[in-house]
């Protein structure tokens, strides 16, 4: 593969890193999900062809890392707050049960 191929690559897949990064940003779940395919790929080639063992590419693999763990922090953060949405939704419904029970 000629390193204009493998610099390509490497830019495609912090694209769409820094793409799901805005759709997780601006809860764009959908979207989201279209995205991890295709970054999913980007990233099967990347390994196959060796691309960040390489010194060369010691820079990318540093940006592609740092923008994984951002991604990461992020989905994480939002689970978080999905989780106790869904915490106060649970605890909501357990009261109109009983309420009504009591009715």
């Amino acid at each position: 593969m000629k390193q204009e191929d493998e610099i390509q690559l490497l830019k495609e897949l912090a694209g769409t890193l820094e793409r799901q990064i805005e759709l997780v940003r601006h809860d764009d779940v959908a979207g989201l999900e279209g995205q991890v395919g295709n970054g999913g790929q980007l990233a099967r080639k990347i390994a196959a062809a060796g691309l960040l063992d390489r010194p060369a590419y010691d820079g990318w693999r540093e940006r592609l890392a740092g923008l994984y763990r951002k991604l990461q922090l992020m989905l994480s953060t939002r689970k978080d707050a999905v989780a106790g949405q869904l915490k106060a939704v649970n605890k909501g419904r357990k009261t109109l049960a009983m309420y009504r029970s009591s009715v």
